[in-house]
């Protein structure tokens, strides 16, 4: 059964709550929020919504982290699959079906986008591919070949907050738990290998790649984990340095321009259609403590932030780990959470 609350939290009431927002003078935006998802089969189970986004049709596609990753002997070695899955719901969140059953890269869950053709693509952090979809279901490209030997997608032992440490950012075709994908106006990819290594690799529209920027540091053009990207209509990228807390803004051959903070450490990150593009990004709650932080804000191109919304919890209304953001339909967003299993369709009202 479907769920929805009004909500208006004021500054205040952040406060007493504990959840204290990165930046307390941003004014709260009055919203509604409902579960988005219904009609799944009895057998089927959300699981972490790692990933969510709609197409041109206003259909919903979520990649979540439901089932168990399983190996088995193939004819040489041994082969992982399973773990996590692709639903397909309407535009009313009703399930349609499941693509890709078991297919070969599916195993941790990160991230789900559809470009403007409507194709899908999912990013999956354990096996390290980035897998496209046609609007039908059909696998269509594969970015990054699955490593040999499995590596758990955790933080590596003695890594800083975004995930610096390890052995660092493999380089050129190859992803270590990429994160998230974008595409500029000339149809160019863009995948961010954030996780353990924070770097962006970029790709022609037909999958060939172009160059690799970015690296670990604090310094313009350096990231701490990167989580997340998301490209304006003047293919400008802004990209959620997790660990340094700031968003910084390249252009498409990396080159640094500008940062952008005071909304905590950006994890999920999506730009409105333009004209008049806002940009939204989650403060996400840290890994220890994900009773704190939570808010979602909703931030000018600038920099400027004019509002924010959302509190840590477990409510409809609360967030939980943000993971993923559709805002495709002004005012109308999709969100996707790890910590509380589920997607969330907010509708802002706007103040003004």
């Amino acid at each position: 059964m479907r769920r929805s609350v009004q909500c208006m939290l004021v500054a205040a009431g952040l406060a007493a709550s504990g959840a204290v927002s990165a930046q307390t003078n941003a004014p709260a935006i009055p919203y509604e929020a409902e579960d988005a998802l219904s009609g799944f089969p009895n057998d089927i189970h959300l699981g972490e919504a790692a990933g969510v986004a709609r197409n041109s049709r206003g259909e919903i596609f979520v990649y979540t982290r439901t089932g168990n990753p399983t190996l088995s002997l193939g004819t040489s070695r041994y082969m992982s699959h399973s773990g996590s899955r692709v639903f397909k719901f309407d535009s009313r969140g009703r399930y349609e079906r499941e693509i890709g059953q078991e297919i070969y890269g599916a195993l941790f869950a990160q991230q789900a986008r559809v470009d403007r053709d409507d194709n899908v693509w999912i990013v999956d952090r354990m096996s390290g591919q980035v897998i496209k979809f046609t609007p039908e279901g059909r696998i269509s490209m594969v970015l990054s070949r699955k490593p040999e030997a499995m590596q758990l997608p955790v933080t590596p032992p003695g890594a800083g907050r975004g995930g610096r440490g390890g052995r660092g950012p493999t380089q050129g075709e190859s992803f270590r738990n990429p994160t998230d994908i974008a595409w500029d106006s000339r149809g160019n990819i863009y995948v961010t290998a954030g996780i353990g290594g924070s770097r962006i690799a970029k790709y022609d529209p037909e999958g060939r790649f172009l160059a690799n920027f970015g690296g670990d540091g604090d310094m313009p053009g350096q990231f701490d984990g990167i989580h997340g990207i998301a490209i304006d209509a003047e293919d400008n990228l802004y990209v959620a340095d997790y660990g340094n807390e700031r968003i910084q803004v390249l252009d498409s051959n990396g080159n640094f321009r500008r940062e952008m903070s005071g909304f905590g450490a950006p994890m999920a990150i999506c730009i409105t259609p333009s004209p008049n593009s806002m940009l939204y990004v989650s403060n996400s709650n840290p890994p220890d403590n994900i009773d704190i932080d939570g808010e979602i804000y909703e931030v000018r191109l600038d920099g400027t932030i004019t509002g924010r919304f959302g509190r840590a919890g477990k409510l409809i209304g609360e967030f939980g780990t943000v993971n993923s953001l559709d805002c495709k339909v002004p005012n109308d967003l999709l969100v996707g959470e790890t910590g509380n299993w589920r997607v969330q369709r907010v509708r802002l009202r706007p103040t003004q």
